[in-house]
């Protein structure tokens, strides 16, 4: 399933960068954040495959608290570069803060912000346990967001395509 092929190729990119500290926020209604800043690639790679679809109780996509998150983990970090790779295959339809006025604050603090729209343009997509639910990808918020902060988006619709954003 998607899931899983995003925790694949997200293991392979991990495993390429070298001494990069790397953590993991993962969200849906909510966001949790799975793994902070390490360059322990046994670590994340292992939480990375812990990662769950969310509950009923968290469904839906929180793209600005996602962001928010990941601010604030990046925030005071004093490395030359601050990058957040955002994968989503929703619309921000959760959260008290909106995904724009994230990634102003994110902008703020020179983060840069790649986004990577996960999925293909079918109508619905089948969840284990949940039946049929609509995807409803907002290129336009993604786009914004990699523009205001200095990163790019781009379109995932295959594991292939995923790779080679990734690579």
């Amino acid at each position: 399933n998607r899931l899983e092929a995003v925790k694949e190729t997200a293991s392979k990119f991990i495993l390429g960068r070298n001494q990069d500290r790397i953590g993991i926020l993962v969200f849906a209604g909510e966001t949790f954040i799975q793994c902070p800043l390490t360059i322990d690639k046994t670590v994340l790679n292992s939480l990375i495959k812990d990662i769950k679809i969310a509950s009923k109780d968290n469904d839906g996509t929180a793209i600005g608290m996602a962001i928010a998150n990941g601010t604030n983990r990046l925030r005071e970090s004093e490395v030359e570069s601050r990058v957040m790779i955002l994968l989503s295959d929703g619309s921000n339809n959760k959260g008290e803060i909106d995904p724009k006025t994230a990634a102003e604050l994110a902008k703020n603090y020179n983060i840069k912000i790649y986004t990577i729209g996960a999925g293909t343009n079918q109508s619905f997509t089948r969840i284990p346990g949940r039946g049929l639910i609509k995807n409803e990808i907002d290129e336009e918020t993604l786009k914004f967001i990699a523009e205001i902060t200095g990163g790019k988006f781009f379109r995932a619709t295959n594991v292939e395509v995923l790779e080679s954003i990734y690579t």
